[in-house]
């Protein structure tokens, strides 16, 4: 389920000023995609928004999650790359980003790698190991992941997360830069890809691609 979709930061302005008007254009949750939370007395019930809105797809939370499709998997020489809008987090910093190499996701071992910025500038890589969530990279700062306050006169701000995997390697990317790399063997990325979103957060993923590379 690839997507090669552009959209600018004011076109995504004029389709979701706010949520309201998202809500009033009655769109549907995108067919097939699955959710698990964190909590597991958390609930779909919990969720404020989670619609397909082209280019791409809405979430508002809610409880802090996943969100993926099935057949959407990844393996071998790969790149994933997420355009992602952020709008109004107040005082919140609450974490938003790709993850991959997921399993047994709706189990009690369920596995991924998830790499996520917040607002402030900063980054952090993760592993979800059933109930346990060791960290790998701590939160480190960048200057390359732009702040809600850096939207000039938009009312969301634009970043493009990127992970890629060729060989024994996995980077990271922001904008751009590399902000990361280290052994694939210490990340684990075969596996579904999707995105992840912390609680409370007012997002709209425009794109997330997968590029098969060769060597």
């Amino acid at each position: 389920m690839l997507r090669r979709t552009i959209l600018t930061a004011s076109s995504l302005v004029t389709l979701v000023a706010s949520p309201q008007i998202v809500q009033a254009q009655d769109l549907e949750r995108p067919e097939g995609w699955m959710t698990r939370f964190d909590h597991a007395d958390a609930s779909e019930a919990d969720l404020d928004m989670f619609v397909g809105m082209p280019p791409g797809w809405h979430v508002t939370t809610g409880p802090a999650g996943i969100f993926y499709h099935p057949d959407n998997t990844a393996s071998g020489d790969f790149r994933i790359e997420m355009e992602v809008f952020l709008f109004d987090p107040g005082q919140r910093r609450e974490a938003f980003g790709i993850f991959l190499g997921g399993s047994d996701l709706q189990g009690a071992g369920q596995r991924y790698t998830y790499f996520l910025i917040r607002n402030g500038g900063q980054y952090i890589i993760k592993r979800r190991e059933g109930a346990e969530a060791p960290t790998v990279q701590p939160w480190t700062g960048h200057n390359s992941i732009l702040s809600y306050s850096d939207r000039g006169d938009d009312t969301s701000v634009k970043n493009v997360l990127m992970i890629e995997a060729v060989g024994d390697r996995v980077r990271f990317h922001v904008n751009g830069d590399r902000v990361e790399e280290m052994s694939r063997t210490d990340v684990g990325v075969d596996g579904t890809y999707g995105f992840r979103v912390n609680h409370g957060l007012n997002l709209h993923i425009s794109r997330l691609d997968v590029t098969i590379l060769e060597r």
